[in-house]
């Protein structure tokens, strides 16, 4: 068993990063393998379904390692959202244009980059995304609302794959 106290930063950092690939590579394999067997209502709703449950248990750890408070608001939601696997492997930008509003932008995505490089259509992920940022969110906070600004199928936003706004009264 690699003992990973013994290993430099650098190496913990791409080992991170290997395992958010991996991580993501699996839940696209999965997904085309449901898509080609049942169709892609299917897949869609069966995903939907899994990510809202892996969400929570993302959000959850993160909180419990890095001792989020359980109303951790927006600033809570910004840290935590930078340490999510999607945050190794995907280009992403938050700002803060007032303080009860934080805007999350996907610059680069790695699923929707692989399927424009295979001539695929952009995956349709708004319905999953929705679920997604909304319960992440929720478990940071339960006090944060999410709203979907741009996801595919409906198109991107300038110069992104996806932009979504996470509000607190």
């Amino acid at each position: 068993m690699v003992n990973f106290a013994d290993l430099d930063s650098q190496l913990l950092a791409q080992l991170l990063e290997d395992a958010a690939k991996l991580w993501l590579a699996h839940d696209g394999l999965w997904f085309q393998a449901v898509e080609a067997a049942f169709g892609m209502e299917v897949a869609l709703r069966l995903d939907e379904e899994a990510m809202e449950r892996f969400t929570v248990i993302e959000a959850q750890r993160i909180k419990q390692r890095w001792g989020l408070p359980a109303h951790a608001g927006l600033d809570g939601l910004a840290f935590a959202l930078q340490r999510r696997l999607y945050a190794h492997i995907n280009r992403q930008e938050l700002s803060r244009p007032d303080r009860r509003t934080l805007i999350l932008r996907m610059l680069e995505c790695r699923v929707q980059t692989a399927r424009q490089r295979k001539g695929m259509a952009p995956f349709p992920c708004r319905t999953v995304g929705v679920i997604e940022y909304r319960e992440f969110a929720r478990t940071i906070d339960a006090g944060i609302t999410t709203a979907c600004l741009a996801c595919p199928p409906e198109g991107g936003a300038d110069g992104c794959w996806c932009a979504w706004q996470f509000s607190v009264e």
